[in-house]
């Protein structure tokens, strides 16, 4: 997947590593949103996947499963930290 420059520094500023945007493409749960773009985040069964994938290191990425990703025409466009829970409606 290509990664936008913004969602570069986005993840920089926002302390989101690499690693957490490439478990978020792997694993994490896609919701639709507007204009053909979707949210990437970790639900439940996503972060089962990832313990079962990562084993014990699991414990060290749990303080980044906030993160979240806007994915756009095949494009990373930016990532952050949820404060507030996803609207599944």
């Amino acid at each position: 997947m290509h990664n936008t420059l913004h969602s570069g520094i986005r993840g920089q500023q926002r302390g989101v590593p690499p690693m957490i945007v490439d478990l978020l493409i792997q694993f994490g749960a896609r919701e639709q949103h507007t204009q053909g773009s979707e949210i990437v985040y970790f639900d439940r069964k996503s972060k089962k996947k990832i313990e079962t994938y990562a084993g014990g290191l699991f414990g060290k990425l749990n303080e980044h499963m906030d993160a979240y990703a806007v994915i756009a025409s095949g494009k990373l466009v930016t990532v952050g930290a949820r404060f507030k829970r996803i609207n599944n409606s």
